[in-house]
C-alpha cells in the first residue's frame, strides 16, 4: 500500500483487519449475486476506489508491481462474480470504479462521454437532465455498470431500433496494464473493435465511453401484461410471439417471460409475462398488436404513455412510488442468489420443444426463462462490424435463471443442478455448430480457465478457451485473440473466461 500512499491515494481498504467494518462494506456493496458474499469466497487484499482519471492510472501502476491480480468492478452484475472474486487462489485486489461515474453530455453533436464506472441508470438521468428527444440503447436494471455492459455489448429495449449499446459507441479511453491511456485512435482498430462487445474486464480498464445519443419521440408506449392460463394456452402464446416479436419493425420491442412463479402473475402456476416497449402513441401500438398478435389480448387502457425516461423507470423493478431520480441509486436492494445461462433461437422451437420447457418450469417456481426478440436492425448489422456477433438469423434470445434467498442457501447445488438440466434438456432446439451464448450472461459451466504453475503450449491454450470462445464470439474468436496480445500481452487483465493472448503461459482450461 505504500505505493498508493506515495500517489496521495488514500480512498482504500485493506482485509489484514478481520474487523475491518468499511472493507466488509465495500467488498458487499457491489456484490449483486449472493453467491460471490459467503464467507469461503476468495476475498481480495484490497479495494481501492480511485477518485480521478490520474488516480486510476497510478493504481493500476501501483497494482503491476505487486504478485496481485486485479479485478475491475464497475456494476458488481457479473453473472459468475468475475469482478469480485479471483478463484484461482492467486491474491488479488478490485479496483472498483464507483467514484468515476460522471456523465457528460453534448447535445450539439449529439454524444455523451460517460465514466466506465457509471451505471445505467446514471447514464439514463445524465441525459434525459440534458434532451426529452435523445436516449441510449442499452440493458433495464439500472444498477448495472456501463463498464462491462458496454463492453459485452449491451442490449436492451431500444436495440432493435438503434443496435447495440457497444454498436452507438464512437470513441473510448481504456487504460493499459502500462498506466497508458489511448484513445481510438492510439489503441489502434482492432482492439477498438474487441472492447466492444468483447467482454468487460479482459483488455484493460475502460475509463469512459464516447457514446451517440439516440433519438427518441417525446411520447412512448410502455405495457407490462401478465397472461397465467394452462400449461397449453401458455404454450401457445409462446409460440405466437416467437413467429411475431423478431418480425415486428424495429419501433416495436415485445419480450416474453414464462415461469411457474412470476410476480406480475401473483400465484404461482405456469404464466408467460409481456413488456411492450413501442416508440409512438399507444393507439399506433394496439392496432399493431392486434393486426399481428390479437391472441396476446393487449388493450388501450393496459398501455401508458410516458416520455422515455419514465419508459426506463417503468421497466426498473424499482418498484411502486420510484422516481426518475432514483435511477441514479446504485444500490440494489433486492439482492438473491442465483444462476444464469444463455441460449440463442434461430428457428422457432417446436410447439413440442415449448411444452418441455414449460413442463420443466411447473416444476420449479424459482426458475424462469426471459426471451428476448432480436431482428430489427440487428439483422442489418454484420456479424463482425463488432466483438458481438449474434445478429442475422438470430430470432431470440433466451436467458435462463433461477434464484433464491439466504434461507434456502443450502439448496444452492440442487437449484444449480436444475437450470443445468433444463439446459440440456433444450439442446436439441437452439443454436448449434456451436451452441451460442451471450457474454454478458456469462456462464462457467461452458469451461474456465485455471492458473497453474506448470506452463503449457499457448496454441494449446487458446484452444482450451476457444471452447467458451466461440460460443461467446463465433468467428470472432481468432481476431479477439489478436486484439488481446496486441493489447495485454502478459494477460494482466483476466478472469477465468477471459480471452488469452498467444503468448500466454502457465494455464490451463476446465470444461464440464
Amino acid at each position: 500500500m505504500s505505493c498508493l500512499n506515495y500517489y496521495n491515494i488514500s480512498n482504500y481498504t485493506i482485509s489484514s483487519n478481520v474487523h475491518n467494518h468499511d472493507y466488509s462494506i465495500l467488498l458487499n456493496f457491489s456484490i449483486q449475486n449472493l453467491r460471490f458474499a459467503e464467507p469461503t469466497i476468495p476475498k481480495p487484499i484490497a479495494i481501492i476506489l480511485p477518485e480521478n482519471k490520474e488516480q486510476l492510472i497510478n493504481t493500476v501502476v501501483c497494482c503491476t508491481k505487486g504478485p496481485w491480480e486485479i479485478r475491475v468492478r464497475c456494476g458488481g452484475h457479473s453473472y459468475e462474480g468475475t469482478s469480485s472474486v479471483a478463484s484461482d487462489g492467486a491474491p488479488f485486489v478490485i479496483i472498483d470504479m464507483m467514484n468515476l461515474n460522471r456523465v457528460s453530455v453534448d447535445l450539439g453533436n449529439e454524444t455523451a462521454w460517460v465514466e466506465g464506472g457509471a451505471t445505467l441508470g446514471e447514464t439514463y438521468h445524465a441525459i434525459a437532465e440534458s434532451s426529452d428527444i435523445h436516449g441510449f440503447a442499452a440493458g433495464s436494471c439500472p444498477t448495472v455498470g456501463t463498464g462491462g455492459h458496454i463492453g459485452g455489448g449491451g442490449f436492451g429495449f431500444l436495440s432493435r431500433k438503434y443496435g447495440l449499446a457497444a454498436d452507438n459507441v464512437i470513441d473510448a479511453l481504456l487504460l493499459n496494464a502500462e498506466g497508458e491511456l489511448l484513445d481510438r485512435q492510439a489503441m489502434g482498430e482492432d482492439v477498438f473493435w474487441a472492447i466492444r462487445g468483447g467482454g468487460g474486464g479482459i483488455w484493460g480498464i475502460v475509463y469512459a465511453w464516447k457514446i451517440k445519443l439516440l433519438r427518441v419521440p417525446k411520447t412512448v408506449t410502455s405495457f407490462i401484461v401478465s397472461r397465467p392460463s394452462t400449461k397449453a394456452h401458455v404454450a401457445n402464446l409462446v409460440n405466437k410471439w416467437q413467429h411475431v416479436a423478431p418480425n415486428l419493425e424495429g419501433d416495436m420491442y415485445l419480450s416474453c417471460a414464462v415461469g411457474a412463479g412470476l410476480p406480475q402473475a401473483k400465484s404461482i402456476g405456469i404464466s408467460a409475462t409481456f413488456n411492450g416497449f413501442f416508440l409512438g402513441r399507444k393507439r399506433e401500438a394496439v392496432l399493431i398488436l392486434r393486426r399481428v398478435f390479437a391472441e396476446l389480448g393487449v388493450a388501450e387502457e393496459a398501455c401508458k404513455e410516458m416520455s422515455w425516461i419514465e419508459s426506463v423507470l417503468f421497466f426498473s423493478g424499482l418498484g411502486d412510488g420510484a422516481i426518475v431520480s432514483d435511477l441514479k441509486n446504485r444500490y440494489l436492494h433486492d439482492k438473491h442468489y442465483f444462476k444464469a445461462k444463455s441460449d440463442y433461437v434461430r428457428n422457432p422451437i417446436s410447439l413440442t420443444g415449448i411444452r418441455t420447457a414449460i413442463d420443466i418450469l411447473e416444476k420449479q417456481p424459482k426458475g424462469y426463462i426471459i426471451m428476448d426478440p432480436y431482428g430489427g436492425i440487428m439483422n442489418n448489422i454484420s456479424n463482425d462490424s463488432i466483438a458481438f456477433p449474434h445478429r442475422y438469423g438470430n430470432l431470440y434470445t433466451i436467458q435462463y435463471l433461477v434464484e433464491w434467498h439466504q434461507e434456502e442457501k443450502n439448496r444452492s447445488n440442487e437449484y444449480r443442478e436444475w437450470i443445468r438440466d433444463f439446459y440440456d434438456a433444450m439442446a436439441s432446439h437452439v443454436s448449434w455448430g456451436p451452441r451460442a451464448a451471450y457474454v454478458n450472461y456469462m456462464d462457467f459451466d461452458l469451461g474456465v480457465m485455471e492458473l497453474i504453475n506448470t506452463s503449457v503450449l499457448s496454441e494449446d491454450t487458446i484452444e482450451m478457451a476457444r471452447v467458451w470462445g466461440e460460443k461467446y464470439f463465433l468467428n470472432n474468436y481468432d481476431r479477439l485473440v489478436k486484439a488481446k496480445t496486441l493489447i495485454d500481452p502478459n494477460n494482466v487483465f483476466k478472469n477465468q473466461q477471459g480471452i488469452p493472448p498467444s503468448t500466454t503461459t502457465g494455464l490451463k482450461a476446465r470444461t464440464f
